[in-house]
């Protein structure tokens, strides 16, 4: 079925004769309509009672998000050269309005030509179009979900001394964070209740917010967030860089129907969105795997070459994620995923690699403001390579120095042996997975990929899949839960100086004082630090007042005692007391802060006077 939907002013039609010989039986007159929504219908070969049922929902989705409740819908074979038989198509736009009892709906006569005028309105959702077919009827699946639902887990606490017990007969009254994380994947129940803070501190700060237009799941991002996002970007690409990690670019839509993407998207467990575009069947990516196999089957490697790490930052991954889990930051459809593949020669080499990009993921948490304290950690396996791999899995929660979770498979049900990540519990009491690593046995062979070992024999590799960061929305996420936490138990809330959309304000208490703020401004900007100047007509206190509300860090009121001073007075956010201090020490002050970040410059005007109101 095909739909060209146009949300109008008004459309005005009257049927002028019989196009086919089943036309419906009616009197033609003209018929005329205000603010509606008209959808134009092609019913295609092959549509059933779930395609009219689909659509009609689909529609009625979207005159919720435009406000509309009135609907015609309009017979119109041009869209499509597939037609369906004039009988099967009159009874599924009859089945369409049947369906839409919640609406004032109206239907063109079906079978005869019609003349029209249609005045159509001028915002970005007035116009669209959507195909639904009978394979649309139901959300392709993987394999891997479905296992998943069915698998039969075993959970244990694993603490640093080496002991494990069911996690139903843990002690955890010093680790509630844990319990929380134990009930919540045990429980597998993702379905958000309450939006958490940090949605509300996204739009406050005008970070990003929802995007009407697009799907659910998908976010637009403000200059703020930009510039938060794109610094939390290069230094996790910096890390993964320094660890030995090559960078590729790979496409973001694949073949279905290839035949190690069909074998693999069914062993992972993600749904797809999926396109049919020139007879293809494609879907967008959910990870960076495929394009980086794919890559490397082209390669000729020696075990001299191994293990080889290849890097993309995706922008972006795409998974279909069940609508009543998208919230914010913390879970969406669209994402960017830094994804480090390592192939490596055996398992005792994949084993050694994987400790290192243990200890990267600690280290760029830790970077980016995520400390040791603030995540938890679970890890799954399958009872055999526990059983012959005790010491790395004991070694991991030893450095961990807590207790982690421990999911344990009787069988292996995916394509990796082992993998772990680091859990956030928000204060929704919600747990997301940061920065995740797994051995892989599979895909060396479902992809083709091989080396040449020491006896001049064909093997393939061993694949380690890691995320140093997670999902760099999801650590954006963390962060402003972890500021929402701060402002609930009376701390100042605050990013890392670095991450700091604007890391210096100055404010001229009148005008007179202005061109001495824009030269000191220079001045700070040429050290790679980012200021902003409030030279808006409001009192000295309000400006102040809305500078602590956009956790400024940093506040240099400018008055006739600042102007002679070759001093800075300097308004901290960490301290109670204005404090005085040189140019030179201030600089090296917030340079020390940002040592080793990447830098980006300021990403709105610097004068707040030219800066747009965002409305969130």
């Amino acid at each position: 079925m095909r739909i060209l939907q146009l949300h109008c002013d008004n459309i005005s039609y009257e049927a002028t004769k019989k196009e086919i010989k089943s036309a419906e039986d009616i009197e033609p007159k003209p018929v005329s309509i205000d603010e509606v929504v008209v959808c134009f219908v092609a019913v295609e070969n092959g549509d059933d009672d779930n395609v009219a049922i689909d659509a009609i929902s689909q529609i009625k989705e979207s005159m919720q998000k435009i406000g509309c409740k009135k609907l015609l819908l309009y017979p119109y074979a041009h869209l499509s050269s597939d037609l369906s038989a004039p009988s099967t198509a009159l009874s599924l736009l009859k089945l369409m309005e049947t369906n839409s009892s919640e609406l004032e709906v109206s239907r063109a006569p079906f079978g005869w030509t019609k003349s029209y005028n249609v005045k159509v309105k001028g915002h970005p959702l007035a116009e669209s179009s959507k195909v639904i077919t009978a394979s649309d009827k139901k959300e392709q699946t993987s394999t891997a979900l479905e296992s998943e639902s069915k698998i039969k887990s075993y959970w244990y606490i694993l603490s640093p001394d080496g002991t494990m017990v069911e996690f139903d007969k843990f002690n955890f009254s010093k680790h509630k964070k844990l319990e929380i994380l134990a009930k919540y994947e045990s429980d597998k129940k993702r379905k958000v209740d309450e939006p958490p803070p940090h949605v509300a501190l996204m739009k406050k700060l005008a970070i990003a917010d929802y995007e009407p237009a697009s799907d659910h799941g998908n976010m637009r991002y403000f200059p703020n967030g930009r510039l938060i996002k794109g610094l939390l970007e290069q230094f996790v690409t910096n890390k993964v860089k320094d660890y030995g990690g090559y960078e590729v670019e790979t496409p973001i839509m694949y073949d279905s129907h290839h035949p190690s993407m069909e074998s693999y998207f069914n062993r992972f467990p993600a749904r797809q969105y999926n396109i049919d575009a020139d007879g293809k069947k494609l879907f967008l990516r959910f990870a960076a795997c495929f394009g980086q196999f794919l890559m490397a089957h082209d390669f000729q490697m020696s075990y001299k070459n191994l293990p080889y790490r290849l890097y993309e930052l995706t922008r972006y991954s795409f998974r279909r994620e069940q609508s009543g889990e998208l919230v914010g930051l913390r879970r969406l459809r669209a994402f960017t995923m830094p994804d480090c593949h390592a192939f490596c020669k055996d398992i005792p080499q994949a084993i050694s690699e994987f400790r290192k990009r243990f200890d990267l993921s600690r280290d760029v948490l830790s970077n980016v403001g995520i400390q040791h304290d603030d995540y938890e950690m679970a890890i799954r396996f399958t009872e055999d390579f526990y059983n012959e791999n005790k010491n790395l899995i004991l070694d991991m929660v030893k450095k961990m120095d807590k207790p982690v979770l421990i999911e344990m498979w009787k069988e292996r049900f995916f394509y990796f042996v082992l993998k772990w990540e680091f859990n956030y519990v928000d204060n929704s009491g919600k747990a997301s997975a940061l920065s995740t690593d797994q051995i892989d046995v599979e895909n060396g062979k479902r992809y083709g990929i091989e080396f040449v070992d020491e006896n001049n024999s064909t093997l393939n590799p061993i694949i380690l899949h890691n995320s140093p960061s997670g999902a760099i929305e999801r650590v954006m996420y963390t962060l402003l839960e972890k500021c929402a936490t701060d402002a609930k138990e009376g701390r100042k809330p605050m990013f890392p100086l670095w991450l700091a959309p604007s890391q210096v304000r100055i404010i001229p208490l009148t005008d007179d004082f202005l061109e001495f703020s824009q030269k000191l401004s220079e001045k700070l900007t040429t050290q790679n630090i980012r200021v902003d100047i409030d030279d808006r007509n409001e009192s000295i206190g309000k400006r102040i007042r809305e500078s602590e509300k956009e956790w400024i860090r940093y506040v240099l009121v400018i008055g006739e005692k600042e102007v002679s001073s070759e001093n800075l007075s300097v308004r901290d956010r960490t301290q109670r007391d204005v404090r005085e201090i040189s140019f030179d020490n201030f600089v090296e002050e917030i340079t020390k802060q940002n040592d080793g970040k990447p830098h980006s410059t300021l990403n709105l005007p610097p004068l707040l006077s030219k800066r747009p109101i965002i409305q969130v």
